[in-house]
C-alpha cells in the first residue's frame, strides 16, 4: 500500500480551533501557496500532502487565509473540495474563502459560495459575515449588506463587528437612508455594553454627520447629548460636524455659537474646525470674518493647509474679488503653504471663464514646473473655452490628452466639450463627440441629451431631436423635466403646437412634473400662436401644481398680449407681476415699450424706458431698436437718433433692424430747418448723427448716402469700427462706392483705437486729391466733436495723403467720384 493511501486512512487529529499552529503545518501551508503558482501544481500538491500525512480539509482554511489572490484561492478551494479520501470542507474553510472574496469584492462568486453553503447546511462564521457586510456596504450595495446584518443576528444571535456595522451605517448615510441608519443604530445600542465592541464614537459620528447633511443639526446635537458619557467620549470631531452642518445650512451665527461652546468646554479647535467655518463665511462673502479666523488660527499655532486656502481663493474669485484672491495667493506663499493642483485648477477655471486661454495655458505649464500633474479638472475648462472660440482641434486634443494621462474622460469632460460646441452652433461636432464617448464606454446622461436636443431644435432639426429621445429611452436614460421642456419648445419653434400640447399632456399623464421650465415652454407656445386664453389656462394649472410663476412666465404672457395688440391686458398682467413683487426683466419692459410704440404713445414708451433703468436693467438691442423705430415713425428724428447714440454709449451693438430703421428714418425726413442749417457743434443739443446728415444734405449729397455715412460716423465715434465696416459693406452691396466722408469716419475710428500706423491694413485709399480735400474738411468738423477742435491723427494722415498725391504719377488718373 502506497504512502499516499496510508496517509488518507490513518486517524488524524483536527487542527480546527487550536491557537497554536505547528511549524510543520506552517511549512506545509507555505509550500501549498508556492506550488499553486506553478504550472504542474495539481500533481505537486498531491505529492506534498501525501508526504505530510495531513488531510487537505484540515488545513484548507489556513491556506486560504494566507492567500492574497482571489483567483488562486478559488482554484485551491475547488481542488480541495474534490479530493478523494478526504473529509468535506467545513464552514470554517468556506468562511475563509468568503473573507478572501470579500477582500477583493468578487460578489458574484460570494453569492455562489453562500448558496453552496446553504445547500450543505453550513453557516458562515461571525468574522466572515462581518467581512461580507463591510465589503457590500463599502461598494454601495447597502441593501444586501443590511440583509446580511439581520442574518448575522439570526445565525449567531449577536451583531457583526463594530467595524462592519459602521461600514453599513456609513453606506446608508451616503445613500441618504438616514432613517434606516438610525433604526440600525438603535439595534446596536440595545446590545451595547459600553466596551466599544458594538457602538463606538465613530458609530455616533456617522449618524451625526448624516443628520447634519440633511440639515437636521439640532437632532445631531441631541444624539450627542443623549450618548454623552455612555461610551461616547467628548471629541472635537463631533463639534466639527455640527459646525459644518450649520455652515452648509447658511446659519453662520449657529456655527459661531458652537465654536464658543467648544472653547468653553476646554476642547481645542482643529484646522478642520476653522476650515468648516471659513468655508461657510466664504460662501456668504464675509471675508472680514475669514481674515479674523485665519488670524486666530495663526495665533493658536495651527498651520493653514492648502485646502483652506483653496476654498478662500475660489470664493474670492466667485465674488469678483480678483485683487483679494491674488493677495491670498501671496499670503499662502508667505506662510510656506505650497499650492496644489486644485489651487491651479481654480485659477485655470477663472481664466477660462474670462476667455483668457493663453493665461490658462501658462498656468498649466507653471503647475507642471512645480511638479504637479494636471488632471481632467485642469483641462476641462480649457477645453470648454476652446469650444467657445470654435477651435475644436485644440479642444479635441485636450480630450485625447486627458485619456493619455490615464485619467479617463468622464461625463463632465465630454459634457463640457458637447456643451461648448452646441453653444457656438456646432451641433454636428457635438453629435460626433457623443458617438465617440459611447464608443469609449461613457454613456450620456439626461443633461447631455438635453443639451444636444436643444441644439438640434434651435437649428430647426426637430426630427433628429426626436430620434435622440428614442435613443435615450432605448438606453434606459429617463428624461427629466428639462428634456421634455426642450422638446415642447422644439415643437413650438417648428410651428407644431398640437404636437407640443400632446407631449405636454403625455408628460403629466405619466405622473412627471413638468416643473416651471415645462409650463413656461407651453405658455410660450400658446402666446406665440396668439392663444392667450389657453396661455392663461396653462398659467392657472401651473399654480394648481404648486409652481409659482416667475418673471419669465409673466414676461412671456405680457409679450403675447402686446403681439395681439391687447396692451390693456398686458398692463393688467404687469400690475399683477409688480403686486407679487416679481422683478420685471428686460423682455418685460421691451414688450411694453413695443406695445406703446405700436399705439404711437411715445411719451408712455419713454416713461417705461426710464422705469426700466430705475431697476438697473440694461436695455438690449431689441429695446433700443424698438424705440428708434417708434420715434422715427412718430416723426421725432432727434429723439430717435439720440436713443441710437445712447445705445452706442452703453456698448450695445446695433443689428440689421436697427440700421433699417435709421437709414429709412433719416432718408424719409421731410425738408425742414434741420436740413437747412448746418451745425458745427453740439451746443444746440442735436445728435452727432443728425448734425452730420444735415450737413451732408446741405452740401448736396445723396440722401441715402448721407444716411449711411452719418450712421458710420456715429459708430466710429463710439469705437465700433468693425460694425461700421460691416455697414459699409452693405452700403457697397447697394452699388455705392467709398466716398470722402465714409473714408474719414473709418480713419478716425481706427486712430481712436490706436491703429494710426496700421490703418492701411484695414481700409484702402484710392481717392484723388479733390476727394481727399473734401475728406479733410469733414475730418476737421469731426475734430471739433471728438477733440475740441485740436488737430487729430486722422486729419494729419489726410493732409499727408494730399501732399503725397501732388507727387504721385497717378494724380491725373480718372478716379470715379461719387455724384452729388
Amino acid at each position: 500500500m502506497s504512502k499516499a493511501i496510508l496517509s488518507r486512512i490513518k486517524p488524524h487529529h483536527s487542527l480546527k480551533g487550536t491557537a497554536f499552529v505547528p511549524p510543520r503545518i506552517k511549512n506545509l501551508v507555505f509550500d501549498v501557496i508556492r506550488i499553486l503558482r506553478t504550472q504542474q501544481w495539481q500533481d505537486s500538491l498531491e505529492s506534498r500532502f501525501a508526504e505530510s500525512e495531513v488531510l487537505v480539509s484540515d488545513v484548507a482554511h489556513f491556506v486560504i487565509d494566507r492567500i492574497h489572490d482571489a483567483e488562486l484561492g478559488l482554484k485551491f478551494f475547488e481542488w480541495a473540495s474534490t479530493r478523494p479520501f478526504s473529509r468535506s470542507l467545513d464552514g470554517v474553510a468556506y468562511s475563509s474563502l468568503l473573507k478572501l472574496l470579500a477582500r477583493f469584492r468578487v460578489f458574484s462568486e460570494i453569492e455562489l459560495v453562500l448558496e453552496s453553503m446553504k445547500v450543505r447546511d453550513l453557516k458562515p462564521t461571525h468574522e466572515a459575515f462581518s467581512a461580507l457586510i463591510r465589503a457590500y456596504a463599502e461598494s454601495g450595495l447597502v441593501d444586501r449588506a443590511l440583509h446580511l446584518f439581520h442574518t448575522v443576528r439570526e445565525v449567531h444571535n449577536c451583531l457583526p463587528s463594530v467595524v462592519a456595522s459602521n461600514s453599513l451605517l456609513n453606506g446608508l448615510v451616503r445613500n441618504r437612508k438616514v432613517d434606516i441608519a438610525l433604526q440600525l443604530y438603535d439595534k446596536m445600542l440595545e446590545t451595547d455594553d459600553g466596551t466599544g465592541d458594538v457602538v463606538d464614537n465613530y458609530s455616533t459620528s456617522i449618524l451625526v454627520k448624516g443628520l447634519c447633511n440633511l440639515g437636521k443639526i439640532e437632532e445631531g446635537r441631541r444624539l450627542i447629548k443623549d450618548r454623552w458619557g455612555r461610551g461616547c467620549v467628548p471629541h472635537v470631531v463631533f463639534y466639527n460636524m455640527i459646525i459644518d452642518g450649520y455652515c452648509k445650512r447658511g446659519d453662520l451665527e449657529g456655527a459661531t455659537r458652537i465654536l464658543k461652546e467648544l472653547k468653553l468646554k476646554g476642547v481645542l479647535p482643529t484646522v478642520e474646525t476653522y476650515g468648516a467655518l471659513i468655508n461657510g463665511f466664504c460662501k456668504a462673502g464675509e471675508f472680514e470674518a475669514v481674515d479674523q479666523l485665519l488670524a486666530e488660527m495663526t495665533a493658536r499655532g495651527l498651520n493653514v493647509n492648502v485646502q483652506v486656502f483653496n476654498n478662500i481663493i475660489d470664493a474670492q474669485y466667485k465674488h469678483g474679488l480678483i485683487a483679494k484672491a491674488a493677495e491670498t495667493m501671496r499670503r499662502m506663499s508667505e506662510m510656506g503653504c505650497e499650492p496644489d493642483i486644485t489651487t491651479y485648477n481654480t485659477l485655470i477655471n477663472f481664466s477660462c471663464r474670462g476667455g483668457r486661454i493663453k493665461e490658462a495655458d501658462e498656468l498649466i505649464e507653471k503647475a507642471k514646473e512645480r511638479g504637479l500633474v494636471p488632471n481632467k479638472f485642469s483641462y476641462t475648462p480649457l477645453m470648454h473655452a476652446y469650444c467657445k472660440q470654435g477651435d475644436y482641434v485644440k479642444a479635441s486634443n485636450l480630450l485625447f490628452k486627458i485619456a493619455e494621462m490615464g485619467d479617463k474622460p468622464d461625463l463632465v469632460s465630454y459634457g463640457a466639450f458637447i456643451h461648448g460646441a452646441v453653444v457656438v452652433g456646432e451641433i454636428e461636432v457635438a453629435l460626433m463627440v457623443q458617438e465617440k464617448m459611447i464608443e469609449k464606454g461613457v454613456f450620456p446622461d439626461a443633461l447631455i441629451y438635453n443639451v444636444l436636443m436643444s441644439g438640434l431644435c434651435k437649428k430647426g432639426r426637430f426630427p433628429a431631436a426626436k430620434l435622440l429621445l428614442s435613443e435615450m429611452l432605448d438606453r434606459n436614460v429617463q428624461p427629466d423635466a428639462y428634456v421634455y421642456a426642450t422638446l415642447v419648445d422644439g415643437f413650438v419653434r417648428n410651428d407644431a403646437l398640437d404636437e407640443a400640447i400632446k407631449l405636454f399632456e403625455a408628460v403629466i399623464g405619466k405622473g412627471i412634473d413638468p416643473g416651471i421650465v415645462g409650463y413656461n415652454a407651453m405658455i410660450k407656445g400658446f402666446c406665440k400662436f396668439g392663444k392667450m386664453t389657453d396661455a392663461l389656462s396653462s398659467l392657472n394649472k401651473m399654480k394648481s401644481a404648486h409652481h409659482a410663476p416667475d418673471e419669465y412666465t409673466y414676461s412671456t404672457v405680457i409679450d403675447g398680449y402686446v403681439k395681439q395688440h391687447d396692451l390693456s391686458s398686458a398692463l393688467t398682467m404687469f400690475g399683477q407681476m409688480m403686486k407679487l413683487k416679481f422683478k420685471p426683466n428686460v423682455v418685460t419692459y421691451t414688450s411694453l415699450i413695443n406695445g406703446f410704440c405700436k399705439k404711437a404713445d411715445m411719451i408712455a414708451a419713454e416713461k417705461v424706458f426710464r422705469g426700466m433703468q430705475s431697476f438697473n436693467l440694461k436695455p438690449n438691442v431689441v429695446t433700443y431698436t424698438t424705440l428708434v423705430g417708434g420715434f422715427f415713425k412718430d416723426g421725432k428724428a432727434e429723439k430717435a437718433t439720440s436713443i441710437f447714440e445712447l445705445m452706442l454709449t452703453n456698448n450695445c451693438l446695433p443689428n440689421d433692424t436697427t440700421f433699417h430703421y435709421l437709414i429709412n428714418g433719416l432718408t424719409n425726413i421731410t425738408t425742414s430747418p434741420i436740413l437747412i442749417e448746418k451745425s458745427e457743434s453740439k451746443e444746440n443739443g442735436r445728435s452727432l448723427i443728425l448734425d452730420f446728415f444735415a450737413m451732408m444734405i446741405s452740401d448736396g449729397w445723396n440722401r441715402v448716402i448721407a444716411a449711411y455715412n452719418s450712421v458710420i460716423v456715429c459708430l466710429c465715434k463710439h469705437g465700433m469700427v468693425d460694425t461700421a465696416q460691416l455697414l459699409q459693406t452693405k452700403m457697397l452691396s447697394k452699388g455705392f462706392v467709398v466716398d470722402s466722408v465714409c473714408f474719414t469716419a473709418l480713419l478716425h475710428g481706427l486712430c481712436q483705437k490706436g491703429k494710426s500706423n496700421e490703418w492701411r491694413n484695414f481700409i484702402s485709399c484710392d481717392l484723388n486729391k479733390i476727394v481727399l480735400q473734401t475728406a479733410v474738411e469733414y475730418s476737421l468738423i469731426l475734430d471739433k466733436y471728438l477733440y475740441q477742435g485740436k488737430l487729430s491723427e486722422a486729419s494729419v494722415i489726410l493732409e499727408t495723403l494730399i501732399e503725397e498725391s501732388k507727387f504721385s504719377d497717378q494724380s491725373g488718373k480718372d478716379i470715379k467720384v461719387i455724384a452729388r
